[in-house]
């Protein structure tokens, strides 16, 4: 069996270095429509945290998460634009398209660094509360095959921190919980997920630390 590092992605891997409302006000232009960034981001994050996770099917949900995208999505125009005539449907498309389009996300730093020295040690894994767009935004960092094993919450059918993920994680990996590490940085998903699952967690806490920080911590931790 082979030691394994988990990541998470969004915040850990790769970040939105212009924000959520930037994107949305950039695709509302596109379909004739002139709406205030800094509104859309603040309307952005109350319906993140007002919305109820996916349903924890524990089996592949069948539309890839995009019910509940589309659903978050309608909460923010119905903040931001409730009586504007607009067609819905085609900007939630062209939305939904553009968050997986080249040039959108950024990785951090020193993220191919990092994976690249440590690939050769262990097998690295994701654990992410993602859908399968995520494969293609690691594509396109030419970053996907450093990773060999996969768990995303709209594949897997329950969102982190449910000790589940980072279960069917272990199961895909060949290995127990002793001999795995996740790297995250939300203190609930990652943090107490991963110990939920009895799984050590590298706490990510930038500027504070960095991934550059993980070999270190692997080897005071294994070694």
């Amino acid at each position: 069996m082979k030691k394994t590092i988990f990541f998470d992605a969004a915040g850990t891997l790769l970040h939105l270095p212009r924000g959520v409302g930037f994107h949305y006000a950039l695709v509302a232009r596109r379909h004739g429509v002139e709406w205030d960034e800094r509104t859309l981001d603040r309307a952005f994050h109350l319906a993140w945290r007002a919305m109820p996770p996916p349903a924890a099917s524990r089996a592949p949900r069948a539309d890839d998460d995009r019910g509940w995208w589309r659903e978050l999505v309608g909460r923010v125009l119905d903040s931001v634009a409730p009586n504007e005539s607009f067609d819905r449907d085609a900007y939630f498309a062209a939305l939904y398209r553009h968050f997986a389009e080249p040039g959108v996300w950024e990785l951090y730093p020193e993220v191919k660094d990092v994976l690249g020295e440590l690939r050769r040690r262990y097998q690295l894994g994701i654990v992410s509360n993602f859908d399968g767009r995520l494969r293609t935004l690691l594509s396109q960092f030419a970053i996907l095959d450093y990773f060999e094993v996969f768990a995303i919450s709209s594949e897997v059918g329950a969102d982190k921190p449910d000790p589940f993920i980072f279960e069917q994680a272990l199961k895909r990996a060949g290995i127990s919980a002793t001999e795995a590490v996740h790297a995250g940085d939300d203190p609930l998903d990652d943090w107490q997920g991963a110990a939920a699952a009895g799984i050590r967690c590298f706490q990510l806490e930038r500027p504070k630390n960095s991934l550059l920080d993980l070999p270190e911590y692997l080897k005071t931790t294994w070694e």
